[in-house]
C-alpha cells in the first residue's frame, strides 16, 4: 500500500529571549492509508508540536510534508473546546460553516453521525447535558463532519478519568475503523497506543526524531479493552517502557 503522508527531515526552531530551542530535528515518517498510528516519547518532547506542524497551525523550520492526492486533514484537541451557547448539532456544524461547505447533504451526514454514535438525542441539547465522554465523542463528530482522510487527534483522553477513558477509547476506535480514517494520535498513556494503535511511533527527548518504530501485531485483534487482556500486550508494553526517556 502507497504513502499518503510523509515527512522527510522535519526540524522545528523555536526562538525567544534567550536563544534557539530546538524542538524537532531532522523527523521522517511515512504514513499508509487506514494506518492507526499512535505517537508517544518523554513529556515536553516535541509530540504535540508535529500534530500541530501538519494541521498547519505552525510553522516548519525546515523539512518537506507531502500530503499526496489532496487529501484533508481533521484535528482534534485535547479540550473538547464545544461551545456552551451552541447545540450539539450547531457545534458539530461548526467547521463546515466555516469552510462555507454546510448545505443540505453535509448537515443530514451529521444528523445521521450523532444518530450512528448514540448522540441522536441530544442533538437540540446544549453541551452542559452531556458527560465528559460524550462531549469528546461529539467533538470528534465534529472532526469527522468535514469528511478529513486523516485525523490528528492530540491527547484526546486526558482530561478523562479512568473508566471513561477505556469507554471512549472504545468507542473512538470503532468509529475510526467504521469510517474508514487513517489516523495519528499522541498520546502519552502507553496502554492506549498499544491497545488501539496498528503501529506505534517512539520519539525521542527533544530535539526530538523518530528512535523506534514498533508494529502492534495481535493473533486475533479486538476492541481496545479486550486488547489490553491479550497475551502480546505485556510483551508490547515492556518494550515500549524500555525505549521511552521517562526521568522520574
Amino acid at each position: 500500500m502507497k504513502d499518503i503522508l510523509t515527512i522527510k527531515n522535519l526540524s522545528k526552531v523555536y526562538h525567544d529571549l534567550s536563544g534557539e530551542v530546538l524542538a524537532i530535528e531532522n523527523l521522517n515518517l511515512s504514513v499508509k492509508k487506514n494506518e492507526f498510528i499512535a505517537i508517544v516519547g518523554p513529556s515536553g518532547c516535541g509530540k504535540s508540536t508535529l500534530l500541530s506542524i501538519l494541521a498547519g497551525l505552525e510553522k516548519k523550520s525546515s523539512g518537506n510534508i507531502q500530503i499526496f492526492d489532496n487529501r484533508k486533514l481533521g484535528y482534534m484537541l485535547q479540550d473538547d473546546s464545544l461551545f456552551p451557547w451552541l447545540t450539539i448539532l450547531d457545534n458539530c456544524l461548526l467547521g463546515l460553516k466555516i469552510t462555507k461547505e454546510e448545505n443540505n447533504q453535509t448537515k443530514k451526514k451529521v444528523i445521521h453521525l450523532l444518530n450512528t454514535y448514540g448522540l441522536g438525542e441530544f442533538i437540540n441539547k446544549y453541551p452542559s447535558s452531556l458527560s465528559g465522554g460524550m462531549r469528546q465523542r461529539v467533538a470528534l463528530i465534529r472532526t469527522l463532519a468535514t469528511d478529513p482522510d486523516i485525523l490528528l487527534l492530540d491527547e484526546p483522553f486526558s482530561a478523562l478519568d479512568y473508566q471513561t477513558r477505556l469507554a471512549l477509547s472504545n468507542d473512538v476506535y470503532n468509529i475510526i475503523k467504521k469510517e474508514g480514517k487513517t489516523t495519528l494520535m499522541v498520546t502519552h498513556d502507553l496502554a492506549e497506543a498499544i491497545s488501539m494503535a496498528d503501529k506505534i511511533i517512539v520519539l525521542s527527548k527533544r530535539p526530538c526524531n523518530v528512535k523506534k518504530i514498533l508494529n502492534i501485531n495481535y493473533t486475533k485483534r479486538l476492541s481496545p479493552i479486550q486488547n489490553r487482556k491479550a497475551e502480546e500486550f505485556s510483551k508490547y508494553y515492556e518494550i515500549l517502557w524500555k525505549e521511552i526517556d521517562y526521568h522520574v
